[in-house]
Protein backbone atom coordinates (compact mmCIF):
# COMPACT_ATOMS: atom_id res chain seq x y z
CA UNK A 1 0.00 0.00 0.00
CA UNK A 2 0.97 3.35 -1.11
CA UNK A 3 0.94 5.95 2.13
CA UNK A 4 2.43 9.01 0.01
CA UNK A 5 -0.37 11.41 -0.16
CA UNK A 6 -0.82 13.48 -3.97
CA UNK A 7 -2.68 16.29 -4.24
CA UNK A 8 -3.35 17.27 -8.06
CA UNK A 9 -3.54 21.31 -9.01
CA UNK A 10 -4.67 22.94 -12.19
CA UNK A 11 -6.18 25.95 -12.48
CA UNK A 12 -7.45 28.66 -14.67
CA UNK A 13 -8.34 31.13 -11.65
CA UNK A 14 -5.16 31.04 -9.59
CA UNK A 15 -7.05 33.23 -6.46
CA UNK A 16 -5.32 31.38 -3.68
CA UNK A 17 -3.72 28.61 -5.47
CA UNK A 18 -0.10 29.55 -4.11
CA UNK A 19 -1.27 29.52 -0.43
CA UNK A 20 -3.17 26.31 -1.03
CA UNK A 21 -0.42 24.35 -2.41
CA UNK A 22 1.67 25.33 0.56
CA UNK A 23 -0.54 24.36 3.02
CA UNK A 24 -0.73 20.79 1.00
CA UNK A 25 3.00 21.03 0.96
CA UNK A 26 3.42 21.39 4.47
CA UNK A 27 0.99 18.80 5.32
CA UNK A 28 3.15 16.19 3.35
CA UNK A 29 1.15 16.13 0.45
CA UNK A 30 3.29 15.55 -3.01
CA UNK A 31 1.97 18.49 -5.26
CA UNK A 32 1.40 17.57 -9.15
CA UNK A 33 0.60 20.09 -11.18
CA UNK A 34 0.49 21.44 -15.26
CA UNK A 35 1.16 24.68 -17.34
CA UNK A 36 0.64 27.77 -15.93
CA UNK A 37 -0.38 26.63 -12.66
CA UNK A 38 2.64 24.55 -12.34
CA UNK A 39 4.63 27.50 -12.70
CA UNK A 40 3.21 29.70 -10.38
CA UNK A 41 3.80 27.31 -7.62
CA UNK A 42 7.26 26.64 -8.69
CA UNK A 43 7.97 30.22 -8.72
CA UNK A 44 6.37 30.67 -5.37
CA UNK A 45 9.49 28.00 -3.96
CA UNK A 46 7.07 25.09 -3.60
CA UNK A 47 7.44 21.69 -4.86
CA UNK A 48 5.54 20.35 -7.35
CA UNK A 49 5.64 17.49 -9.82
CA UNK A 50 4.29 17.84 -13.58
CA UNK A 51 1.89 15.74 -14.93
CA UNK A 52 4.42 14.67 -17.54
CA UNK A 53 6.76 13.39 -14.84
CA UNK A 54 3.97 11.13 -13.38
CA UNK A 55 2.41 9.89 -16.70
CA UNK A 56 5.70 9.45 -19.00
CA UNK A 57 3.58 11.13 -21.63
CA UNK A 58 4.17 15.10 -22.76
CA UNK A 59 1.82 17.38 -22.80
CA UNK A 60 0.56 17.82 -26.75
CA UNK A 61 -1.68 19.57 -29.07
CA UNK A 62 -0.96 22.76 -27.71
CA UNK A 63 -1.50 21.46 -23.93
CA UNK A 64 -5.41 20.83 -25.27
CA UNK A 65 -4.17 16.68 -23.72
CA UNK A 66 -2.57 17.10 -20.66
CA UNK A 67 -4.08 14.97 -18.00
CA UNK A 68 -5.85 12.57 -19.98
CA UNK A 69 -4.67 9.93 -19.45
CA UNK A 70 -5.02 6.42 -16.86
CA UNK A 71 -2.26 7.01 -14.02
CA UNK A 72 -4.24 10.66 -13.57
CA UNK A 73 -7.73 8.76 -13.79
CA UNK A 74 -6.25 5.49 -12.42
CA UNK A 75 -5.00 7.20 -8.93
CA UNK A 76 -8.43 9.65 -8.75
CA UNK A 77 -11.13 6.75 -9.53
CA UNK A 78 -9.60 3.96 -7.33
CA UNK A 79 -11.70 2.90 -4.79
CA UNK A 80 -9.13 2.51 -1.54
CA UNK A 81 -11.84 -0.20 0.19
CA UNK A 82 -11.45 -2.11 -2.18
CA UNK A 83 -8.68 -4.39 -2.12
CA UNK A 84 -8.41 -5.82 -5.92
CA UNK A 85 -8.35 -2.31 -7.36
CA UNK A 86 -5.52 -1.00 -5.36
CA UNK A 87 -3.89 -4.33 -6.02
CA UNK A 88 -4.48 -3.11 -9.55
CA UNK A 89 -3.11 0.16 -9.57
CA UNK A 90 0.43 -0.87 -7.56
CA UNK A 91 0.77 -3.34 -10.07
CA UNK A 92 0.21 -0.94 -13.05
CA UNK A 93 2.66 1.70 -10.82
CA UNK A 94 -0.16 4.17 -10.53
CA UNK A 95 -0.07 6.32 -7.07
CA UNK A 96 -3.47 7.22 -6.02
CA UNK A 97 -4.50 11.12 -5.94
CA UNK A 98 -5.86 12.06 -2.66
CA UNK A 99 -6.75 15.56 -3.52
CA UNK A 100 -8.12 17.10 -6.81
CA UNK A 101 -8.43 21.44 -7.07
CA UNK A 102 -9.71 21.69 -10.40
CA UNK A 103 -11.08 24.99 -11.87
CA UNK A 104 -12.18 25.30 -15.96
CA UNK A 105 -11.18 27.44 -18.53
CA UNK A 106 -12.73 31.03 -18.53
CA UNK A 107 -15.33 29.97 -21.40
CA UNK A 108 -18.08 32.19 -19.64
CA UNK A 109 -15.53 34.95 -19.21
CA UNK A 110 -14.61 34.91 -22.84
CA UNK A 111 -17.73 35.02 -24.53
CA UNK A 112 -19.06 37.61 -22.73
CA UNK A 113 -16.70 39.83 -24.23
CA UNK A 114 -17.99 41.86 -27.24
CA UNK A 115 -15.58 40.66 -30.21
CA UNK A 116 -15.60 36.91 -29.16
CA UNK A 117 -15.28 34.92 -31.96
CA UNK A 118 -16.54 31.25 -32.44
CA UNK A 119 -12.91 30.11 -32.44
CA UNK A 120 -11.59 32.08 -29.70
CA UNK A 121 -14.38 30.67 -27.84
CA UNK A 122 -14.09 26.61 -29.16
CA UNK A 123 -10.23 27.34 -27.53
CA UNK A 124 -11.93 28.29 -24.12
CA UNK A 125 -13.47 24.96 -23.94
CA UNK A 126 -12.47 23.20 -21.31
CA UNK A 127 -11.89 19.09 -21.82
CA UNK A 128 -9.46 17.67 -18.96
CA UNK A 129 -10.74 20.06 -16.30
CA UNK A 130 -14.53 18.82 -16.35
CA UNK A 131 -13.25 15.19 -16.84
CA UNK A 132 -10.76 15.33 -13.70
CA UNK A 133 -13.31 16.77 -11.26
CA UNK A 134 -16.23 14.39 -12.95
CA UNK A 135 -14.01 11.59 -11.80
CA UNK A 136 -12.65 13.10 -8.01
CA UNK A 137 -16.63 13.76 -7.41
CA UNK A 138 -17.80 10.24 -7.97
CA UNK A 139 -15.22 9.05 -5.89
CA UNK A 140 -15.98 11.91 -2.98
CA UNK A 141 -15.45 8.92 -0.53
CA UNK A 142 -11.87 8.25 -0.88
CA UNK A 143 -10.82 11.91 -2.61
CA UNK A 144 -10.93 15.15 -1.75
CA UNK A 145 -12.69 17.50 -4.76
CA UNK A 146 -11.94 21.52 -5.16
CA UNK A 147 -13.54 24.00 -7.99
CA UNK A 148 -14.04 26.54 -5.84
CA UNK A 149 -11.16 28.94 -4.20
CA UNK A 150 -13.68 29.97 -1.83
CA UNK A 151 -13.43 26.91 -0.75
CA UNK A 152 -9.51 26.39 0.04
CA UNK A 153 -9.35 26.85 3.82
CA UNK A 154 -12.06 25.25 4.97
CA UNK A 155 -10.14 21.95 2.90
CA UNK A 156 -6.73 22.78 4.80
CA UNK A 157 -8.34 23.26 8.16
CA UNK A 158 -10.09 19.81 7.22
CA UNK A 159 -6.95 18.07 5.87
CA UNK A 160 -5.34 19.30 9.23
CA UNK A 161 -7.63 17.38 11.62
CA UNK A 162 -6.37 14.24 12.45
CA UNK A 163 -9.58 12.70 10.56
CA UNK A 164 -9.88 14.40 7.50
CA UNK A 165 -12.49 15.91 5.99
CA UNK A 166 -15.68 14.50 7.19
CA UNK A 167 -17.79 12.44 4.86
CA UNK A 168 -20.92 15.11 4.90
CA UNK A 169 -18.01 17.72 3.89
CA UNK A 170 -16.84 15.54 1.08
CA UNK A 171 -20.19 15.33 -0.43
CA UNK A 172 -21.31 18.97 -0.17
CA UNK A 173 -17.90 18.90 -2.08
CA UNK A 174 -18.49 16.42 -5.00
CA UNK A 175 -22.25 18.01 -5.73
CA UNK A 176 -20.96 21.33 -6.06
CA UNK A 177 -18.60 19.81 -8.49
CA UNK A 178 -21.48 18.39 -10.67
CA UNK A 179 -23.50 21.80 -9.87
CA UNK A 180 -20.40 23.02 -11.69
CA UNK A 181 -19.41 21.11 -14.70
CA UNK A 182 -23.68 20.72 -15.47
CA UNK A 183 -24.06 24.92 -15.82
CA UNK A 184 -20.27 24.88 -17.09
CA UNK A 185 -21.81 22.46 -19.99
CA UNK A 186 -25.17 23.88 -19.76
CA UNK A 187 -23.60 27.13 -20.92
CA UNK A 188 -21.86 25.71 -24.00
CA UNK A 189 -25.22 24.48 -25.28
CA UNK A 190 -26.65 27.54 -24.87
CA UNK A 191 -24.24 30.03 -26.42
CA UNK A 192 -23.50 27.57 -29.45
CA UNK A 193 -27.44 26.85 -29.76
CA UNK A 194 -27.62 30.63 -30.29
CA UNK A 195 -24.90 31.72 -32.57
CA UNK A 196 -26.36 29.55 -35.29
CA UNK A 197 -30.31 30.79 -34.35
CA UNK A 198 -31.11 27.09 -33.88
CA UNK A 199 -34.56 26.13 -32.97
CA UNK A 200 -35.38 24.90 -29.77
CA UNK A 201 -33.52 22.01 -28.16
CA UNK A 202 -34.68 18.61 -28.06
CA UNK A 203 -33.13 18.00 -24.41
CA UNK A 204 -32.52 22.27 -23.38
CA UNK A 205 -30.47 22.88 -20.85
CA UNK A 206 -30.14 26.52 -18.85
CA UNK A 207 -28.12 28.09 -16.43
CA UNK A 208 -28.15 30.92 -13.80
CA UNK A 209 -26.02 32.33 -11.33
CA UNK A 210 -27.51 32.75 -7.75
CA UNK A 211 -27.89 36.40 -7.45
CA UNK A 212 -29.19 36.39 -3.30
CA UNK A 213 -31.65 34.02 -1.28
CA UNK A 214 -34.79 35.93 -0.98
CA UNK A 215 -36.60 36.10 2.53
CA UNK A 216 -39.69 34.20 0.89
CA UNK A 217 -41.53 33.67 -2.23
CA UNK A 218 -44.83 34.54 -3.14
CA UNK A 219 -45.92 33.68 0.43
CA UNK A 220 -43.65 33.66 3.81
CA UNK A 221 -43.97 29.80 3.54
CA UNK A 222 -42.66 29.23 0.67
CA UNK A 223 -38.55 29.59 0.24
CA UNK A 224 -37.32 31.47 -2.30
CA UNK A 225 -33.85 32.75 -4.57
CA UNK A 226 -32.70 35.00 -7.25
CA UNK A 227 -31.30 34.17 -10.16
CA UNK A 228 -29.53 35.55 -13.09
CA UNK A 229 -28.84 34.63 -16.79
CA UNK A 230 -24.92 34.21 -17.57
CA UNK A 231 -25.58 36.80 -20.58
CA UNK A 232 -27.94 39.24 -19.75
CA UNK A 233 -28.79 42.75 -22.23
CA UNK A 234 -28.23 45.61 -20.46
CA UNK A 235 -31.93 46.46 -19.63
CA UNK A 236 -32.33 43.51 -17.99
CA UNK A 237 -33.89 43.72 -14.14
CA UNK A 238 -30.83 41.84 -12.78
CA UNK A 239 -28.97 44.50 -14.08
CA UNK A 240 -30.67 47.25 -12.07
CA UNK A 241 -28.84 48.67 -9.25
CA UNK A 242 -30.52 49.46 -5.86
CA UNK A 243 -29.99 52.82 -4.74
CA UNK A 244 -32.25 52.79 -1.66
CA UNK A 245 -34.74 50.53 0.43
CA UNK A 246 -34.23 47.26 1.94
CA UNK A 247 -34.11 44.05 -0.31
CA UNK A 248 -36.63 43.55 -2.92
CA UNK A 249 -38.79 40.89 -2.12
CA UNK A 250 -39.63 38.06 -4.65
CA UNK A 251 -43.10 39.58 -5.49
CA UNK A 252 -41.49 42.53 -6.07
CA UNK A 253 -38.79 41.39 -8.33
CA UNK A 254 -41.39 39.61 -10.58
CA UNK A 255 -43.97 42.98 -10.53
CA UNK A 256 -40.84 45.27 -11.40
CA UNK A 257 -40.40 42.80 -14.55
CA UNK A 258 -43.98 43.32 -15.39
CA UNK A 259 -43.82 46.92 -15.09
CA UNK A 260 -40.37 47.39 -17.20
CA UNK A 261 -42.00 44.78 -19.87
CA UNK A 262 -45.38 47.31 -20.46
CA UNK A 263 -42.83 50.21 -20.11
CA UNK A 264 -40.78 48.86 -23.13
CA UNK A 265 -44.07 49.22 -25.42
CA UNK A 266 -43.34 53.43 -25.13
CA UNK A 267 -40.91 55.63 -26.75
CA UNK A 268 -42.87 59.05 -25.60
CA UNK A 269 -42.02 59.84 -21.18
CA UNK A 270 -44.30 57.04 -19.69
CA UNK A 271 -44.84 56.07 -16.23
CA UNK A 272 -46.29 52.16 -15.82
CA UNK A 273 -47.61 51.90 -12.31
CA UNK A 274 -48.19 48.08 -11.12
CA UNK A 275 -50.35 46.29 -8.54
CA UNK A 276 -49.84 42.01 -8.36
CA UNK A 277 -48.25 41.76 -11.78
CA UNK A 278 -51.23 43.82 -13.47
CA UNK A 279 -50.61 47.31 -15.10
CA UNK A 280 -53.11 49.99 -12.79
CA UNK A 281 -52.47 53.50 -14.00
CA UNK A 282 -50.19 54.29 -17.60
CA UNK A 283 -49.69 57.39 -18.28
CA UNK A 284 -47.44 59.01 -21.60
CA UNK A 285 -46.81 62.58 -22.02
CA UNK A 286 -44.61 65.16 -23.44
CA UNK A 287 -42.76 64.70 -19.74
CA UNK A 288 -42.41 62.62 -17.10
CA UNK A 289 -44.33 64.60 -14.83
CA UNK A 290 -47.12 64.73 -16.67
CA UNK A 291 -47.13 61.19 -17.72
CA UNK A 292 -46.84 60.23 -13.47
CA UNK A 293 -49.81 62.50 -12.92
CA UNK A 294 -52.06 60.49 -15.66
CA UNK A 295 -50.46 56.89 -14.33
CA UNK A 296 -51.44 58.39 -10.89
CA UNK A 297 -54.96 59.85 -11.65
CA UNK A 298 -55.28 56.65 -13.51
CA UNK A 299 -56.60 54.53 -10.29
CA UNK A 300 -55.17 56.27 -7.57
CA UNK A 301 -56.06 53.95 -5.31
CA UNK A 302 -54.37 50.69 -6.51
CA UNK A 303 -51.28 52.59 -6.98
CA UNK A 304 -50.95 52.44 -3.32
CA UNK A 305 -48.54 49.94 -1.94
CA UNK A 306 -47.41 49.61 -6.39
CA UNK A 307 -44.58 49.44 -8.68
CA UNK A 308 -43.71 52.54 -10.29
CA UNK A 309 -41.47 52.39 -13.33
CA UNK A 310 -39.87 55.59 -15.57
CA UNK A 311 -38.65 55.82 -18.92
CA UNK A 312 -37.00 58.78 -18.21
CA UNK A 313 -35.28 60.41 -15.06
CA UNK A 314 -37.03 61.60 -11.96
CA UNK A 315 -36.79 65.06 -11.55
CA UNK A 316 -38.02 66.61 -8.26
CA UNK A 317 -41.26 67.34 -9.37
CA UNK A 318 -42.02 64.07 -10.08
CA UNK A 319 -40.39 63.01 -6.53
CA UNK A 320 -42.37 64.70 -4.87
CA UNK A 321 -45.80 63.15 -6.29
CA UNK A 322 -44.55 60.05 -5.32
CA UNK A 323 -43.78 60.85 -1.81
CA UNK A 324 -47.29 61.85 -1.53
CA UNK A 325 -48.02 58.05 -1.09
CA UNK A 326 -46.88 55.00 -0.05
CA UNK A 327 -45.04 52.84 -3.73
CA UNK A 328 -43.17 49.86 -2.88
CA UNK A 329 -40.39 50.70 -5.86
CA UNK A 330 -39.80 53.43 -8.20
CA UNK A 331 -37.55 52.49 -10.59
CA UNK A 332 -35.91 54.56 -13.56
CA UNK A 333 -33.05 55.18 -15.80
CA UNK A 334 -31.80 57.16 -13.34
CA UNK A 335 -32.90 60.13 -10.45
CA UNK A 336 -32.29 63.61 -10.60
CA UNK A 337 -29.61 64.45 -7.37
CA UNK A 338 -32.71 66.60 -5.19
CA UNK A 339 -35.11 63.92 -6.33
CA UNK A 340 -32.56 61.13 -4.95
CA UNK A 341 -32.12 62.49 -1.81
CA UNK A 342 -35.77 63.27 -1.32
CA UNK A 343 -37.19 60.20 -1.84
CA UNK A 344 -34.14 58.75 -0.28
CA UNK A 345 -36.11 60.36 3.49
CA UNK A 346 -38.61 57.58 3.02
CA UNK A 347 -37.87 54.68 4.72
CA UNK A 348 -39.69 52.05 2.88
CA UNK A 349 -39.75 52.76 -0.72
CA UNK A 350 -37.07 50.97 -2.59
CA UNK A 351 -35.23 53.13 -5.72
CA UNK A 352 -34.38 51.30 -8.56
CA UNK A 353 -31.49 52.43 -11.60
CA UNK A 354 -31.80 50.87 -14.58
CA UNK A 355 -29.85 52.81 -17.07
CA UNK A 356 -31.34 50.63 -20.16
CA UNK A 357 -34.51 50.38 -18.88
CA UNK A 358 -36.12 50.98 -22.74
CA UNK A 359 -33.97 48.39 -24.18
CA UNK A 360 -36.34 45.92 -25.74
CA UNK A 361 -35.36 41.97 -25.23
CA UNK A 362 -33.13 40.98 -27.65
CA UNK A 363 -34.61 38.83 -30.95
CA UNK A 364 -34.39 34.82 -30.10
CA UNK A 365 -35.21 35.46 -26.11
CA UNK A 366 -37.86 33.12 -24.70
CA UNK A 367 -40.21 32.97 -21.96
CA UNK A 368 -40.28 29.65 -19.85
CA UNK A 369 -43.51 28.66 -17.61
CA UNK A 370 -43.12 25.81 -14.93
CA UNK A 371 -45.63 22.92 -14.96
CA UNK A 372 -46.24 20.11 -13.11
CA UNK A 373 -43.67 17.69 -13.90
CA UNK A 374 -42.35 19.81 -16.75
CA UNK A 375 -41.57 23.23 -18.85
CA UNK A 376 -43.41 24.91 -21.41
CA UNK A 377 -41.14 27.44 -23.63
CA UNK A 378 -42.27 29.90 -26.05
CA UNK A 379 -40.71 32.39 -27.68
CA UNK A 380 -41.09 36.16 -25.96
CA UNK A 381 -44.04 37.92 -27.08
CA UNK A 382 -42.15 41.17 -28.60
CA UNK A 383 -44.99 41.96 -31.13
CA UNK A 384 -47.94 44.74 -30.49
CA UNK A 385 -49.29 44.65 -34.10
CA UNK A 386 -48.18 46.10 -37.70
CA UNK A 387 -49.31 49.25 -37.97
CA UNK A 388 -49.90 48.52 -41.96
CA UNK A 389 -52.29 46.00 -41.08
CA UNK A 390 -54.54 47.68 -38.89
CA UNK A 391 -58.35 47.27 -40.49
CA UNK A 392 -61.12 49.12 -39.99
CA UNK A 393 -64.36 47.15 -39.96
CA UNK A 394 -66.99 49.00 -39.57
CA UNK A 395 -68.27 51.88 -41.65
CA UNK A 396 -67.27 54.43 -38.53
CA UNK A 397 -63.87 55.41 -39.33
CA UNK A 398 -61.82 55.77 -35.68
CA UNK A 399 -60.31 59.41 -36.27
CA UNK A 400 -56.21 59.99 -35.67
CA UNK A 401 -57.16 60.59 -32.04
CA UNK A 402 -58.98 57.37 -31.14
CA UNK A 403 -56.53 55.80 -33.78
CA UNK A 404 -53.11 57.08 -31.00
CA UNK A 405 -55.64 55.79 -28.26
CA UNK A 406 -56.38 52.58 -29.50
CA UNK A 407 -52.52 51.69 -30.27
CA UNK A 408 -51.34 52.82 -26.40
CA UNK A 409 -54.35 50.48 -25.20
CA UNK A 410 -53.07 47.90 -26.95
CA UNK A 411 -49.68 48.22 -25.77
CA UNK A 412 -50.97 48.32 -21.92
CA UNK A 413 -54.01 45.64 -22.69
CA UNK A 414 -51.06 43.31 -23.59
CA UNK A 415 -49.87 43.21 -20.41
CA UNK A 416 -52.44 42.72 -18.10
CA UNK A 417 -53.35 38.81 -17.29
CA UNK A 418 -56.40 37.45 -20.08
CA UNK A 419 -58.92 37.82 -20.17
CA UNK A 420 -58.06 41.42 -20.20
CA UNK A 421 -60.16 45.15 -21.48
CA UNK A 422 -58.32 48.43 -21.08
CA UNK A 423 -60.20 51.90 -21.85
CA UNK A 424 -57.89 54.61 -22.64
CA UNK A 425 -57.90 58.38 -23.76
CA UNK A 426 -55.75 60.86 -24.13
CA UNK A 427 -52.44 58.58 -23.37
CA UNK A 428 -53.75 57.23 -20.13
CA UNK A 429 -55.85 54.28 -18.99
CA UNK A 430 -59.32 55.06 -17.41
CA UNK A 431 -60.03 51.75 -16.63
CA UNK A 432 -58.33 48.05 -16.79
CA UNK A 433 -60.33 44.25 -16.50
CA UNK A 434 -57.69 42.11 -16.15
CA UNK A 435 -57.76 38.13 -15.38
CA UNK A 436 -61.29 37.02 -16.11
CA UNK A 437 -62.53 33.97 -16.98
CA UNK A 438 -64.79 35.65 -19.32
CA UNK A 439 -64.21 38.89 -21.76
CA UNK A 440 -67.80 40.82 -20.46
CA UNK A 441 -66.41 40.74 -16.98
CA UNK A 442 -63.41 42.14 -17.89
CA UNK A 443 -65.45 44.83 -20.09
CA UNK A 444 -67.22 45.46 -17.26
CA UNK A 445 -64.43 45.91 -14.51
CA UNK A 446 -62.44 48.37 -16.98
CA UNK A 447 -65.54 49.97 -18.05
CA UNK A 448 -66.13 50.79 -14.18
CA UNK A 449 -63.09 52.27 -13.44
CA UNK A 450 -60.96 52.73 -10.50
CA UNK A 451 -63.35 52.98 -7.17
CA UNK A 452 -64.10 56.82 -7.14
CA UNK A 453 -66.04 56.79 -4.06
CA UNK A 454 -69.58 55.77 -6.30
CA UNK A 455 -68.54 58.29 -9.12
CA UNK A 456 -68.89 57.34 -12.05
CA UNK A 457 -65.93 57.70 -14.74
CA UNK A 458 -66.28 59.59 -17.86
CA UNK A 459 -65.75 57.61 -20.90
CA UNK A 460 -67.44 59.74 -23.00
CA UNK A 461 -65.12 59.58 -26.26
CA UNK A 462 -62.73 56.98 -24.93
CA UNK A 463 -61.58 53.66 -26.78
CA UNK A 464 -61.49 50.13 -25.91
CA UNK A 465 -58.63 47.38 -26.44
CA UNK A 466 -59.17 43.76 -25.57
CA UNK A 467 -56.10 41.35 -25.68
CA UNK A 468 -58.31 39.00 -27.72
CA UNK A 469 -61.33 38.08 -29.90
CA UNK A 470 -64.86 39.13 -28.49
CA UNK A 471 -66.76 35.89 -29.17
CA UNK A 472 -70.16 37.60 -28.93
CA UNK A 473 -71.25 41.11 -29.05
CA UNK A 474 -72.18 41.77 -25.70
CA UNK A 475 -68.91 43.75 -24.67
CA UNK A 476 -69.67 46.02 -27.83
CA UNK A 477 -73.00 46.23 -26.56
CA UNK A 478 -71.20 47.53 -22.59
CA UNK A 479 -68.83 50.12 -24.47
CA UNK A 480 -71.79 51.71 -26.39
CA UNK A 481 -73.68 52.16 -23.29
CA UNK A 482 -70.54 53.32 -21.38
CA UNK A 483 -70.17 56.20 -23.93
CA UNK A 484 -67.03 54.54 -25.90
CA UNK A 485 -66.36 55.86 -28.93
CA UNK A 486 -63.80 52.94 -30.53
CA UNK A 487 -62.72 49.55 -29.95
CA UNK A 488 -59.75 47.50 -30.93
CA UNK A 489 -59.46 44.16 -30.63
CA UNK A 490 -57.39 41.41 -32.69
CA UNK A 491 -60.40 39.72 -34.64
CA UNK A 492 -60.80 36.29 -35.62
CA UNK A 493 -64.13 34.97 -34.18
CA UNK A 494 -66.71 33.15 -35.99
CA UNK A 495 -69.32 35.50 -34.61
CA UNK A 496 -66.91 38.98 -35.84
CA UNK A 497 -70.12 39.88 -38.19
CA UNK A 498 -72.20 40.06 -35.26
CA UNK A 499 -69.37 42.06 -32.99
CA UNK A 500 -69.33 44.40 -36.35
CA UNK A 501 -72.73 44.55 -37.02
CA UNK A 502 -73.85 45.87 -33.88
CA UNK A 503 -70.87 48.51 -33.65
CA UNK A 504 -72.58 49.74 -36.88
CA UNK A 505 -75.71 49.93 -35.34
CA UNK A 506 -74.46 51.59 -32.24
CA UNK A 507 -72.14 54.35 -34.20
CA UNK A 508 -68.57 52.58 -32.60
CA UNK A 509 -65.90 52.49 -34.88
CA UNK A 510 -63.96 48.72 -34.78
CA UNK A 511 -60.38 48.26 -35.78
CA UNK A 512 -58.99 44.43 -36.26
CA UNK A 513 -55.47 44.60 -35.04
CA UNK A 514 -54.87 40.70 -36.71
CA UNK A 515 -52.75 39.75 -33.42
CA UNK A 516 -54.17 38.87 -30.19
CA UNK A 517 -52.23 38.95 -27.00
CA UNK A 518 -53.12 36.16 -24.14
CA UNK A 519 -51.29 36.69 -20.85
CA UNK A 520 -51.97 33.65 -18.29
Amino acid sequence: MVSKKRALISVSDKTGVVEFARSLAALGFEVVSTGGTRRAIADAGIPVTGVSEITGFPECLDGRVKTLHPTVHGGILAMRGRPEHMKQISELGIDPIDVVAINLYPFKETILKEDTTLPVAIENIDIGGPTMLRSAAKNHKDVVVVCDPADYASVIEGLKSGEGLGYDEKYRLALKVFEHTAAYDALIASWLRKEKDLPLPDAPTFTYEKIQDLRYGENPHQKAAYYREVQTPAGALVNAKQLHGKELSFNNINDTNGAIACLREFDAPTVVAVKHANPCGVGTAPGIYEAYMKAYEADPVSIFGGIIAANRPVDLATAEEIGKIFVEIVIAPAFDEDALAFLSQKKNIRLLELASIAEKAPAGSIDIKKVDGGILIQDIDNEIFEESELETVTEKQPTAEQLEDMKFGMKVVKHAKSNAIVIAKDGMTLGVGPGQTNRIGAARIALAGPDREGEAPDLSGAVMASDAFFPFPDCVEAAAAAGIAAIIQPGGSLKDEESIRRCNELGIAMVFSGIRHFKH
